[in-house]
């Protein structure tokens, strides 16, 4: 049984009508030496830089609060890939994941006992971004992007002339996520139609702060990362258009919410562990708390928030205790973002047991 901090206003929502590595350490007081060793106390959480901006702002606002004052965090960004490692060893309590958990990674929880709960917070735009001076590309279709990331132009395409023969004969610096990334397998899934079919040559990182000097400090430059980091950027930074099932459109809150830009958009997640979530109540605390003012935390950090009714389901899938993932360990592209949320809560359709 939940404690009465986590009973949400959504506990009495009904699903029929569903259609739907840097580390910051945040703390009030000093870690003892033996705390800091072993980490208790402390809310430590790992995985996306994408996501991380959007837990730093609930951090932030947590700790303004009473129950928030003395709680300690430590925040990583090592890529989605890296967190659930992290997340499935029993690391950590808290995943930040810019994609669902993968087939490989649900072995790996159910091999340590790690069970989950999987809320969806946010939606993301995967901005394909060029420097300013770049004055040929106003948009780029999907099979160009194809043309320029798969393997096969590993060594072969490296001109700009080359995946468009309007577009000039000059050199193309490419910039992108690193392999632990979810930003990495998504995009690779949505364009090359495989997680891990990707050309090797180009600056990777799992940072995204990285592959924002790298577009904006050449003018040859071309790379991909999340919207709020395009957002914080725009001075050195131009958006290419995608030209996908629905026109050339460029990356937008309104885009996304209303489900024009296509296949570049997708939702983030957070996992939470199931034994931390019942035994610690700091982090009962801190996941109730992000959840039930979503909306606000989004927003605060320039990403793009999920419809305010959603985020009473996700409140209602946690207040329900619904373990496990909608998604099987498939990585979903080309759902529109209300299939995407409707996948997400899957799970609070199903009968509960008695």
């Amino acid at each position: 049984m939940f404690p009465s901090f986590l009973l949400p206003q959504a506990s009495r929502l009904t699903c029929g009508g569903t259609s739907l590595a840097v580390a910051l350490l945040i703390t009030a007081t000093p870690l003892s030496p033996t705390q800091a060793q072993t980490g208790q106390g402390v809310i430590r959480i790992s995985g996306s830089s994408t996501v991380f901006p959007i837990t730093q702002e609930a951090i932030r606002a947590f700790r303004k609060t009473a129950p928030g004052r003395n709680v300690r965090f430590e925040l990583q960004e090592t890529g989605t890939s890296a967190g659930f490692r992290d997340f499935c060893s029993g690391k950590v309590p808290i995943a930040n994941a810019s994609r669902p958990i993968s087939s490989k990674e649900l072995k790996a929880c159910e091999a340590k006992g790690v069970k989950f709960i999987e809320l969806p917070i946010a939606f993301d735009a995967l901005t394909v971004a060029v420097h300013p001076k770049n004055t040929w590309a106003s948009q780029i279709t999907v099979k160009e992007l194809n043309t320029l990331w798969n393997r096969q132009a590993t060594g072969r395409v490296k001109r700009w002339k080359q995946v468009n023969s309007a577009w000039p004969d000059r050199p193309i610096k490419l910039c992108g996520a690193g392999s632990d990334s979810g930003t990495f397998d998504y995009f690779n899934k949505a364009i090359t139609g495989d997680a891990e079919n990707s050309r090797s040559d180009y600056t990777a990182s799992e940072d995204d702060n990285v592959l924002v000097r790298c577009v904006a400090n050449d003018p040859n430059a071309l790379g991909y990362f999340g919207f709020d980091y395009y957002l914080a950027n725009q001075n050195k930074l131009r958006s290419l258009a995608i030209v996908g099932r629905k026109g050339a459109t460029r990356p937008s809150v309104e885009a996304v919410q209303k489900e024009r830009y296509t296949p570049l958009s997708r939702p983030l997640f957070i996992y939470i562990n199931n034994a931390n979530m019942l035994s610690r109540p700091e982090v009962q605390k801190f996941v109730t708390f992000f959840v039930r003012r979503g909306p606000q935390i989004v927003k605060a950090a320039d990403f793009i928030p999920l419809p305010d009714s959603t985020y009473l389901l996700v409140e209602s899938k946690l207040y329900r205790h619904v373990l496990g993932t909608s998604f099987g360990g498939d990585l979903p592209i080309g759902l529109t973002i209300g299939q995407a949320l409707d996948r997400s809560f899957d799970q609070l359709k199903q009968p509960r047991p008695r």
